[in-house]
């Protein structure tokens, strides 16, 4: 049995089956991420006065995330655009550097989280508060590369600039001593919580996205050898799917990062 429409083109919608699928889908996929970005919102909004976090992360890893989707979008058509042209081997070649910019963003960002999974915030007993990242930890003492601060309300703005938090001096603090110890993980502060919501659903969407289109790029050479026009049909697809993936992450940045 042969599945209509999947070169030729329907008269209903001018377009073949699977970009129809692909575009239906995408809009679903808008009003799931348009709910989390619309929550963010609302829960930026109604914070209290102060403490909302400015400088959490670091805006030039995200910066060379941001350029590292860019350009793999960029060869993502230039792949497609290689097939159209018969170009085998082009596709191949435009695709490895996909692929490997698919890896380098989901190592920039896993270097990311385990960062904030290291940073702590603790309270002392005496009421001080000691923040920075855990660099030895015994049943002793606790040691960070980190600073006091006398209120709360000051790391709320750390004013880190372009290039991350400054560097402090070794911080060493008995477990004794110690009221509350925070990483900056999920259950941190609401900021977190969103942070992770958001860049972890669009991470899966950049490893989905990335399977599929090494699936095409390893295993799609017998398809192209008997149905060409079908294949760059499904490279277009695939590549329609990683273009979301990407203006995604070009709202994430700026609303995560810089704002």
């Amino acid at each position: 049995m042969e599945i209509p429409y999947t070169v030729e083109i329907r008269k209903d919608t001018g377009l073949y089956n699977a970009k129809v699928g692909i575009w239906l889908f995408l809009a679903s996929e808008v009003m799931l991420f348009g709910a989390l970005f619309s929550s963010y919102i609302l829960l930026r909004v109604g914070a209290p006065e102060g403490y909302w976090p400015h400088g959490w992360l670091t805006v030039w890893l995200g910066t060379l995330n941001t350029i590292v989707l860019i350009t793999s979008s960029i060869t993502t058509v230039m792949a497609w655009a290689s097939l159209k042209m018969k170009n085998f081997s082009g596709f191949k070649f435009y695709h490895a550097i996909t692929l490997c910019c698919a890896v380098m963003f989901l190592c920039i960002k896993s270097y990311e989280y385990h960062d904030k999974f290291i940073h702590n915030e603790i309270t002392l007993k005496d009421g001080r508060i000691a923040d920075g990242h855990v660099i030895k930890k015994t049943a002793e003492a606790v040691t960070i590369e980190g600073h006091f601060v006398t209120n709360r309300t000051e790391l709320f703005d750390t004013h880190n600039g372009f290039f991350g938090p400054p560097k402090h001096g070794e911080l060493e603090i008995k477990t004794a001593d110690i009221a509350r110890m925070s990483n900056y993980g999920p259950a941190h502060h609401t900021y977190n919580a969103i942070y992770f919501t958001l860049t972890g659903l669009h991470a899966l969407h950049v490893i989905g996205g990335a399977l599929v289109i090494f699936y095409l790029w390893a295993f799609g050479e017998r398809m192209w050898k008997t149905d060409p026009e079908r294949f760059t049909n499904r490279v277009e697809i695939s590549g329609l799917f990683w273009h979301f993936v990407d203006l995604v992450w070009i709202f994430l940045f700026p609303v995560l990062y810089l704002l």
